[in-house]
């Protein structure tokens, strides 16, 4: 097997992107008495060993790379552990993007997807597999054959546009309660994710193709100018065409509306069931809300409070004469916190509202000395008495 094929073999088994048929591989040249001579004359292993080995913790790591194989049975009946380790220790710093050599980029099996925290960003590639996203990494992402299609600076995920694709590839990215995330799509487009949400989208758009999105959740798009290439935001029943603008579009499942909120341009709502015609959809100006009725199946429109639906992507929270119901879904979904409401006279009552830096905690005591509302927390559950 020729060098460069190897490096991207274990390339994809440290980032979880590995197919059986290449495993099979990788075990089967590893096995081959050379394979020790090649690394060892490389000058390459040799500068990444005297400039990184002093701050690798080895046993650790040892014991850290052999518990992760383990997790694979089939591997550990074709294979010897200790053979793989001898040549894998080294690889992990010669193509510098192992697994142990970054912690705050780690990677799941995608039979493994049930031990995720439903507190972790989470990266789903096409293949199935898990990535679980820290919030001040600082990595790249590798597709199935081992090409960097994009890095993380951050709290910010960016696409390269530079990768050559051809075909759709659509990556998934998961905002769990309490956490915000951003990303930018290889074509610049750059959108906030607020909590609670997923987005599927194309690693790489294609020339002559529709730019398709697909949100569950709330977030902010800022979508590059490209009138050959409409950008159309899939939520639910609802589709919002663009070309290039900025706007807040919400399709959170427990809500009972599918919002979209213009800032800046024109966008229109449309049926995605059915194929886009400009004369039966919904144009929205500036300054406007479109929200589609998920019983009636219904679009109205009307003037929007910009600010009240943009305000969390500073991270703050701005309630606006707002239904008790719908303020503890955002409250729930900022804080990642479950609030119990036993009083349901509240639920239709109205309030106004505005938190910035406060903790759930110093929220809920201004709701109880402005509108006497009582509250206890038990066993990490918010009470509303």
């Amino acid at each position: 097997m020729k060098s460069t094929r190897s490096k991207k073999l274990l390339a994809k088994y440290f980032t979880g992107s590995i197919s059986t048929t290449e495993l099979d591989d990788l075990m089967l040249w590893l096995e081959k008495k050379d394979t020790e001579d090649l690394f060892i004359s490389s000058s390459k292993i040799d500068h990444a060993i005297r400039n990184n080995m002093s701050q690798y913790n080895t046993k650790k790591t040892e014991k850290l790379l052999l518990d992760r194989i383990r997790k694979d049975k089939n591997f550990l009946n074709r294979f010897k552990i200790k053979k793989f380790f001898k040549y894998a220790a080294a690889a992990v710093l010669f193509i510098s993007i192992g697994y142990f050599s970054h912690n705050n980029f780690k990677t799941a099996n995608k039979n493994d997807v049930t031990t995720t925290n439903k507190n972790e960003i989470i990266l789903q590639l096409e293949d199935g597999n898990i990535k679980i996203l820290s919030e001040d990494g600082t990595e790249r992402v590798v597709n199935n054959d081992g090409t960097i299609i994009g890095s993380q600076k951050g709290n910010q995920l960016i696409y390269d546009n530079k990768a050559t694709i051809e075909k759709l590839v659509y990556n998934t990215l998961t905002v769990p309660y309490g956490k915000r995330f951003e990303l930018r799509l290889s074509d610049g487009t750059h959108i906030f994710l607020n909590s609670g949400t997923s987005l599927k989208y194309p690693i790489k758009f294609l020339k002559g193709k529709e730019r398709q999105v697909y949100l569950n959740g709330e977030a902010f798009f800022d979508v590059t100018k490209d009138t050959d290439h409409p950008f159309i935001v899939n939520m639910n029943n609802v589709g919002v065409r663009v070309f290039g603008t900025k706007f807040n579009a919400s399709s959170y499942p427990e809500n009972d509306e599918v919002n979209t909120v213009l800032v800046e341009g024109s966008v229109s709502i449309f049926n995605n069931n059915m194929e886009y015609n400009k004369n039966s959809a919904s144009l929205l100006k500036p300054g406007f809300i479109a929200s589609w009725n998920k019983h009636n199946k219904e679009i109205s429109i009307e003037k929007a409070d910009i600010a009240m639906h943009t305000a969390w992507i500073e991270g703050r929270i701005l309630f606006r004469h707002l239904p008790f119901k719908n303020i503890i879904r955002k409250l729930e979904r900022h804080y990642d916190v479950t609030i119990i409401n036993n009083n349901k006279k509240l639920d239709e009552e109205f309030f106004t509202a505005s938190f910035d830096i406060e903790t759930i905690e110093q929220v809920l005591e201004v709701f109880h000395k402005n509108y006497n509302i009582n509250y206890s927390i038990i066993n990490d559950q918010i009470i509303i008495n």
